[in-house]
Formats: C-alpha cells, structure tokens, sequence
C-alpha cells in the first residue's frame, strides 16, 4: 500500500480522465490520497471528490500562500469556518511562497502563524508550503514550535542542513518527483536523513518524476520515487512503500 500524502486530485488538469487517473493509481498500489486546499474557489470540487472517492481520499483545509492577496482575511474565515465545521486531516497547504511575489509577505506571515495556531487547536497537522522561503518558514516555526506542532515539509527542496532543521520542528519531509531530476540535488544527502523522517508524494499534477518529467502528474507515477528511494536507502520498493505509509499514519493519524 503506497499513500500519496500531497496530491491535487481536484486540478481542471483531470476534469477529462479523473476516474481512469484514480484507476490507475490503485492498480500501481496507491490506495490513500491526501488533498491538499488552495482557496475557497476549490472547496466545493474537494468535497465532490471526498464523496465520489470513499475511503481513499482525505481532505485537508487551508489557504494557499500564493492566494494572499488583498481579500486574505475573508479567505482565511472561510478556512476558520469549515474547520469548526467538520473534520479533515491536516490543515494546507500552509505556509510562505516569494518566488512570485514578494508583496504580500507580511500577510503570508500572518495568515501562516494564524492557521499554525488553529491546527494546535485542533491538535491535527499542518503541511508546509515553502517556495524561496526557507529563513521566513522557520522564523515563524520557531515562534510556533510545540509538542503540539507537527506536519509535513512538501515537496521539500531545501539543503540537507534545512532539512534537519525542519525535522527539528517535527516535521516529515515530503518527497516527490524532484528526487528523480537530475538537478534535483536531495538524492544527494536523502540518505543521511533516516527513513522514518520521509513521506511520499506527487504534487500531482505538478512535478511529474522522470521519465514523465514535463509531463501531467498523477499519482500512479510515485512508484517512480518509490523506485529512486529504493535505491538510496538500499531497500526493497516494499519496504519504501511500507514505511513511508507507516510515516504518514504517524502524521495524519489513520
């Protein structure tokens, strides 16, 4: 059993094969799909996919940093409002993104600490969006950090000394396609972090693995990953799929 930790299953990108995608996926062994928000124009798209995939597909809430913008206080009553409304998994994707705009960081702060402190309310996850932002994510990690904060680093990109400093703050690593790219550098030092630290994921559908690179994403290709970290860390593609479940049941707990 493998479990997508970080998969966008609502994206436009599968309106035309959604249910051959999802197929797909099961046959190669995924069998657990968690969703990650972006804004309150995708809540309603979630929660069709929550209903027309029981058992397998698992909902989280959250305001995207990319979408912090001026209306980012009505966006994140709307998080506040279905958190308080029903359960989901984790709150995200969270967190500080200033590759394409820098303008709105000290709200991406803001709005970052404040969905922080609501998922210690509600003592679930938080999953770390973190785009050019490595120094501003940690500053306010460590404002928030508790035994009570803890999460998962998606898509993680960062050096082998971030990545330490992330686990710091009880994080998992979310790894995905760029383990498989060339210049993904993280096949570098993956094997210096251990394997209990790791979750999988396909940002699907973004960041397509090799061979697929350039391609749309889903998530039957994480057996690409699973196949490159079988090879870093000297295990069999059962154990990698086995351990990493385990870690995500640790996480979102089920």
């Amino acid at each position: 059993m493998i479990t997508d930790t970080h998969t966008h299953l609502y994206s436009e990108q599968f309106d035309e094969d959604r249910n051959e995608m999802m197929q797909r996926a099961k046959d190669a062994g995924v069998s657990r799909f968690f969703i990650p928000a972006i804004d309150s124009s995708y809540t309603k798209s979630m929660l069709e996919l929550e209903s027309n995939f029981k058992g397998a597909v698992f909902l989280m809430m959250g305001l995207h940093p990319t979408s912090v913008k001026e209306n980012y206080k009505e966006e994140l009553a709307h998080v506040k409002e279905w958190i308080d409304k029903r359960g989901f998994y984790a709150i995200g994707e969270i967190g500080i993104d200033l590759y394409w705009d820098k303008s709105f960081l000290a709200q991406q702060q803001e709005a970052f600490k404040t969905q922080i402190q609501w998922a210690k309310e509600k003592k679930i996850p938080i999953v770390i969006h973190c785009r050019d932002a490595f120094d501003e994510i940690f500053e306010v990690l460590e404002t928030e950090k508790s035994d009570d904060l803890f999460g998962i680093f998606h898509c993680f990109t960062g050096t082998l000394a971030q990545a330490k400093k992330a686990i710091t703050y009880n994080m998992k690593l979310g790894i995905g396609g760029v383990a498989t790219f060339k210049n993904g550098k993280i096949d570098q030092f993956l094997n210096e972090i251990d394997i209990k630290h790791i979750v999988l994921e396909t940002d699907s559908p973004y960041l397509a693995p090799k061979p697929y690179r350039g391609k749309r994403n889903e998530s039957s290709y994480i057996t690409q990953v699973v196949e490159k970290l079988a090879g870093i860390y000297d295990l069999t593609f059962q154990e990698i799929a086995e351990i990493t479940t385990q870690n995500s049941k640790e996480v979102f707990g089920i």
